[in-house]
């Protein structure tokens, strides 16, 4: 009998040493989440992960497979989503790179840096990994970022290797093109090591390791196939597609939920485009203006607070809103309101509240306030670009209704005008029998925004203008008579 359990312990402990190094033990508690991230990054991939993996906490799920397969995309969404795996230490996470059709079978750029913020990293053959220099469009095309934001992505990327038992140097060089790798044999088989890693083994060792050949060369950026990361001892390993990879991680088919995109991820990317959120910015100006130069609260107003409480909840959605934006619209509408009511003219106060508005609606976009790298700038001046835009945009049409907007007839119905018999005699409301008053000049007894009452040589006239704001006590000339309405302007 002792013979036999001897026997079944040695069979059982054979088996086990041959079991694959990288071999998954079943996965017997929760489900398993397959999020992909199968397009350019940028921050609406950003809002759709982290609903994901929230989804996936409350589901109390052992392991998250990324599917990657991108050409990279925007550094700062990259690093938030590096950020946001990394956070993930509630469950084992995979980067799987696919090689089915429909997909690029690449994991680039951002996309590596994503790869190697996972725990392990899987390959389909016929896939690649690397090239995650950051870059950036110009007038001259794609050139490499400058050094500041090589350095930081330099080490963020060493970072995730080293966290997460990957060789820093092989991270290196996928950034920066500087960086030489070497094949060396070692005991646990080949391996890249830089010039400098093969000089420190040697002290160690008191032998020279053996050398193979060169795999990435000074001036050229790493990128490694699946076969070339197996080989080094980087990734897990190399598959041929989802049915291989749940088999190899011994996870039950049916125990996969696939994340996917819902129309609340498709509505926030629509309603956080640059297009709509220029457009939004420019009818909530408008808005504000018709709601200022009109008595009480109507649709104007309703309309103006719809279209901010659009941006900024985008914002909140995207992570980029803080106190300060909202703290710097407020003001900016503050000030535009002590332009228009209590200081005449137009001068720094209202040119102030535009800048203070300008400057909220364009922080809602990023989430940064001083830029410090290339990519950062260049976000800046698109941010700007599209709220001046905007803005400029809501300032063309209020200047078009200021000239326009008192001459149509759904204005004139809009203006409450005074029909009843005044008791002062000398107010003449109807001006059929009085002479023409062209020409004339009187002082204004109301604030005119734009209708109003101004005395005329002791003859009290309804007034109005072309949509200039004219302070009560000002001198006025009558420049046109439209049938019963006197036109006026300031003096």
């Amino acid at each position: 009998m002792k013979k036999w359990v001897f026997v079944c312990l040695l069979v059982s402990l054979l088996s086990l040493a041959l079991l694959p190094a990288d071999s998954f033990e079943d996965i017997d508690e929760g489900p398993v989440f397959l999020i992909p991230v199968i397009q350019d990054i940028d921050p609406f991939l950003v809002v759709f992960l982290k609903r994901a993996m929230v989804k996936a906490k409350e589901a109390q799920s052992p392991l998250i497979i990324f599917q990657l397969n991108t050409y990279g995309g925007r550094v700062d969404s990259a690093l938030e989503i590096a950020s946001l795996i990394g956070s993930a230490d509630w469950a084992e996470t995979i980067a799987y790179i696919p090689s089915e059709s429909g997909g690029t079978g690449v994991s680039w750029s951002a996309g590596a840096l994503i790869s190697f913020s996972c725990n392990r990293i899987i390959m389909d053959g016929g896939t690649s990994i690397g090239a995650a220099a950051p870059v950036y469009q110009s007038t001259e095309g794609m050139v490499m970022a400058e050094e500041k934001t090589v350095s930081a992505v330099r080490g963020q990327m060493a970072a995730l290797a080293e966290k997460n038992g990957y060789p820093p140097s092989v991270a290196l060089a996928m950034v920066d093109k500087d960086v030489e790798l070497i094949e060396v044999e070692t005991d646990d088989g080949l391996r890249l090591k830089t010039p400098e890693e093969i000089k420190e083994m040697t002290r160690l060792n008191g032998n020279e390791p053996i050398q193979g050949k060169q795999i990435s060369a000074p001036s050229k950026l790493l990128t490694l196939t699946a076969g070339e990361m197996e080989k080094y001892g980087i990734s897990s390993a190399t598959l041929s597609g989802l049915d291989s990879l749940y088999e190899f991680l011994n996870v039950d088919g049916d125990k996969i939920i696939m994340a996917e995109k819902d129309r609340a991820d498709t509505l926030v990317a629509y309603l956080s485009s640059a297009a709509l959120t220029s457009l939004l910015v420019m009818v909530g100006m408008v808005a504000l203006y018709l709601e200022i130069t009109s008595p009480g609260f109507g649709v104007p107003g309703t309309i103006g607070l719809i279209s901010f409480a659009i941006v900024f909840s985008t914002s909140v959605l995207m992570g980029n809103l803080e106190s300060l934006e909202l703290l710097l619209f407020l003001g900016g509408i503050i000030l535009l309101l002590v332009e228009i009511f209590l200081i005449p003219g137009f001068g720094v106060t209202g040119l102030g509240g535009i800048v203070l508005i300008l400057t909220s609606l364009v922080l809602t976009r990023q989430d940064f306030i001083i830029p410090e790298f290339d990519w950062q700038w260049k976000l800046l001046r698109h941010n700007i670009l599209y709220i001046s835009l905007g803005l400029f945009g809501a300032l063309f049409l209020i200047a078009l209704l200021m000239m326009r907007l008192p001459k149509s007839p759904l204005f004139n119905r809009l203006v409450l005008h005074n029909k009843s018999k005044p008791a002062n005699p000398k107010i003449a409301p109807n001006r059929e029998e009085e002479k023409s008053h062209l020409g004339e000049t009187g002082r204004a007894l109301t604030d005119l925004r734009p209708v109003g009452k101004a005395d005329f040589k002791g003859m009290v006239l309804i007034v109005q203008t072309d949509g200039e704001y004219i302070n009560k006590d000002s001198e006025v000339v009558v420049t046109r008579e439209e049938g019963l309405r006197l036109i006026v302007k300031g003096r």
